[in-house]
């Protein structure tokens, strides 16, 4: 078991938790000593990562809950909480981008974006911070943003500006609840592959030309390390940032490709 960070025998919960860079998290999560919960629209998904949680010898619950469409998360983490002891960590990975230009994005679909990416958050993270602050327990959340949340993201507008909202959102919970012992930071993927957007020759070729610096996709499991990190003791002086994991895609000039060249020619 690795229990650097101290995060053995804390108890978490993931939200988005049965797939992609959601269950990287919670298996990394595990690894380090922590009990997890797993919350996932698809009840299939969820018992199958918890599961795993269980066989690598920790406490686990499967949950099926549709975090954008309920009203009140209040129960959800209730639930959690009863089931998953010393309850202090939550990270969640919910999101998703619809593809408009802004003269002909229909005002429902933007109202879906930001509904989806940080509406639901505040009422979330509102229920989490509560319910442990109630409790005089500190603890730590890590929400997924995106790199669309910190420049321009033409074509998915709202999708950028709901994950602009929900940096700024993290940022103002942070400084309103460090009082309780409670941090809150964000993630920022760049181009991640998933099992919703999987690695094929055709991206990898992509991304060895693009302006991305490292010249590659990242992994979920890249993601869910910096997740854990901020969720972990390590970071126990960061609260309210966010930070990029993007390869170097937020540095780099996108009109200036950066030379890749042979190193058997830089004599």
């Amino acid at each position: 078991m690795n229990t650097i960070g101290g995060l053995e025998g804390k108890g978490a919960i993931v939200i988005g938790g049965g797939l992609g860079m959601g269950e990287a998290t919670a298996l990394l999560l595990a690894s380090c000593g922590c009990d997890v919960a797993i919350v996932d629209i698809d009840e299939s998904r969820a018992s199958v990562v918890a599961a795993k949680v269980v066989d690598m010898g920790r406490k686990s619950i499967a949950i099926a809950y549709d975090v954008v469409s309920s009203a009140d998360h209040s129960d959800l983490i209730a639930q959690a909480d009863e089931a998953i002891p010393n309850l202090q960590l939550m990270a969640t990975i919910v999101g998703m981008a619809s593809w408009n230009p802004v003269l002909k994005m229909p005002a429902d679909i933007w109202d879906r974006d930001l509904s989806m990416n940080v509406r639901y958050f505040y009422i979330l993270a509102r229920a989490f911070a509560e319910r442990l602050a109630k409790a005089n327990r500190p603890g730590s959340i890590v929400a997924w943003s995106s790199v669309d949340g910190t420049h321009a993201s033409p074509q998915h507008a709202a999708y950028g500006a709901a994950k602009a909202a929900l940096i700024s959102l993290a940022k103002s919970m942070a400084a309103e609840w460090a009082q309780y012992g409670l941090r809150v930071n964000t993630v920022a993927p760049g181009s991640i592959s998933t099992p919703r957007l999987p690695e094929t020759p055709e991206r990898r070729e992509r991304m060895a030309k693009s302006h991305v610096p490292l010249g590659r996709s990242g992994t979920p499991q890249e993601v869910a390390n910096v997740a854990a990190f901020l969720l972990s003791d390590l970071s126990s002086y960061i609260t309210g940032h966010t930070v990029a994991v993007d390869g170097g895609w937020t540095i780099a000039n996108m009109f200036t490709p950066v030379e890749r060249l042979d190193p058997r020619n830089l004599e």
